[in-house]
């Protein structure tokens, strides 16, 4: 089982873009990506508490399990 970090929907929803969003939370771009592509091997805690305040959503909104 694996955890998937999906913020496509609340980018969307927010009307915002990558590199807005990792501007406002203090990361570069291409980390973001990392996360965003399922490339990542963990999240720090801070990192993830700052998309979802600046995406106005909870944890449960972008991370999901999945069965691979």
């Amino acid at each position: 089982m694996a955890i998937i970090v999906d913020i496509d929907v609340m980018l969307a929803k927010r009307k915002m873009g990558v590199g807005e969003l990792a501007n406002l939370i203090g990361i570069t771009p291409a980390n973001l990506s990392v996360l965003k592509n399922g490339r990542a091997k963990a999240i720090r805690f801070s990192t993830l508490e700052a998309i979802c305040r600046e995406l106005q959503c909870q944890p449960g909104d972008i991370l999901r399990f999945s069965e691979d």
